[in-house]
């Protein structure tokens, strides 16, 4: 693949909160085994070269505070970031989170939805996320019943924080939307979108009339011009085959999930379902890492080789972060990706595309490559395949509109060994010093990809 060329400064709206800075990632690797440059401004990738061949951009310095306008400073140079020893990424987004129940599962007695204790739990979940890769998130809040419309306030509150390290958006989802116990929480879904919620939800098996929650759910969107995410085990082939006649050409588009309840399905009834969904264009995002109810079947990853083949469009999300529904829950991509590529035969390729590419497709984001022209949304994580970085993703370093956003990073240290030097392998001594006898003393790090 040539090297991407430079492309036009990309200018932000004023409103656009894009660090309209420059940053130069010097020595990154790339999947296609390339070692390159990446320049980074104004929230884009502004160019890609092979390594050693860009420098930081200059740009215009502004005044010092108090000084009177005149000739403006010389030109100073960009941030520099060496990504040596790390693999670039487009970054990951999670496109089926919980914020509001996220961090719970040891909270003794029932969950509070007060707003303040929302917007806590909800600011600390995104940002482990964030930690984690995820520069996207869509949460689905609770609105009706004892939540009200508190958490929605809560999360959007939550949104507004966040600005400018992660993009967060919410989906509304009522309980009952049909019958006479269906009217308020018809109402108070329509509240919540004029309220901010970016999308419109909730959990069809839950009502008496799954149908008809499905079509309230429908007419609120088009109403609106709203995604629809919807929760189902699809274990229904009837009526998950309505729900593909009813969603089919809907624009911004459907997401469903989990969907594990497919995996308990005859297989032709799978196959046909799949089909059904593919047809539609019904995006699926299973739940590798556990799903986010309470039911008999807590895996919530559904046949995604199957529903590859046929077509449908697969992402993959976190689901629930250390609450009832699964208390060890890590809201961590790329474990959703390993999960996907160790456990359900996906190569590693794919398993990442479901929870970047594909997951950033479901949110309605534009697509992210590392290439000149693309939004500078990226992950770098210690290693040189992604394989490795799937199996090991112990360092990243996180990118949001141009600019690092979180770092993590991790030492691994051994005893004394005559082991590593014997066979050749890198160490590092005792207080990092990187040396190269082998001879470390106790506490040598290891240097194959866990520091940071």
């Amino acid at each position: 693949m040539p090297d991407s060329q430079p492309q036009p400064p990309h200018s932000p709206s004023p409103s656009d909160p894009a660090d309209r800075g420059s940053l130069l990632l010097s020595g990154a690797r790339l999947t296609d085994g390339r070692t390159v440059d990446v320049r980074l401004h104004g929230g884009r990738i502004e160019a890609v070269g092979t390594a050693g061949s860009l420098t930081p951009r200059r740009t215009l310095g502004s005044l010092p505070p108090g000084r009177a306008p005149g000739p403006r400073p010389g030109p100073a140079p960009g941030g520099h970031l060496d990504l040596g020893g790390y693999l670039l990424l487009p970054a990951p987004a999670d496109p089926h989170v919980h914020a509001d129940t996220a961090l719970t599962a040891d909270v003794p007695g029932p969950v509070s939805y007060q707003p303040e204790d929302v917007q806590r739990r909800a600011t600390e979940a995104a940002l482990l996320q964030l930690g984690h890769g995820a520069t996207a998130l869509r949460t689905h809040v609770r609105v009706g019943d004892v939540a009200g419309l508190g958490a929605l306030t809560a999360v959007l509150r939550t949104r507004r924080s966040l600005r400018g390290l992660a993009e967060l958006t919410a989906v509304a989802m009522p309980r009952v939307l049909t019958g006479v116990a269906g009217a308020e929480g018809l109402a108070m879904l329509r509240d919540a979108v004029k309220m901010g919620a970016d999308v419109v939800g909730g959990c069809p098996d839950l009502d008496p009339d799954p149908a008809g929650y499905v079509e309230a759910v429908l007419e609120v969107a088009a109403e609106h011009g709203c995604p629809v995410d919807l929760h189902t085990d699809a274990a229904d082939p009837a009526r998950l085959a309505r729900l593909a006649a009813m969603a089919g050409g809907l624009r911004p588009g459907v997401a469903i999930g989990p969907c594990d309840g497919l995996g308990r399905l005859p297989a032709d009834a799978v196959s046909r379902a799949a089909d059904q969904l593919a047809a539609a264009g019904v995006t699926v995002v299973c739940l590798p890492q556990g799903a986010c109810g309470t039911g008999d079947h807590p895996d919530g990853t559904a046949p995604v080789r199957l529903l590859r083949a046929a077509g449908v469009r697969l992402a993959a999300g976190s689901g629930a972060l250390r609450d009832v529904s699964n208390p060890v829950g890590r809201g961590d991509p790329l474990e959703a990706a390993y999960l996907l590529a160790s456990r359900h035969g996906l190569r590693p390729e794919e398993a990442y595309d479901a929870v970047s590419a594909a997951a950033r497709s479901a949110l309605g984001l534009p697509e992210v490559r590392v290439e000149a022209g693309f939004p500078a949304e990226l992950l770098a994580v210690r290693g040189d395949r992604l394989a490795g970085a799937l199996s090991l993703a112990y360092s990243r370093i996180v990118v949001h509109r141009g600019r690092v956003v979180a770092r993590t990073s991790a030492v691994r240290e051994y005893g004394d060994s005559t082991a590593a030097p014997d066979l050749g392998l890198p160490r590092q001594g005792g207080g990092g010093r990187v040396r190269r006898d082998g001879h470390g003393g106790p506490g040598g790090r290891d240097e194959r990809g866990d520091t940071a």
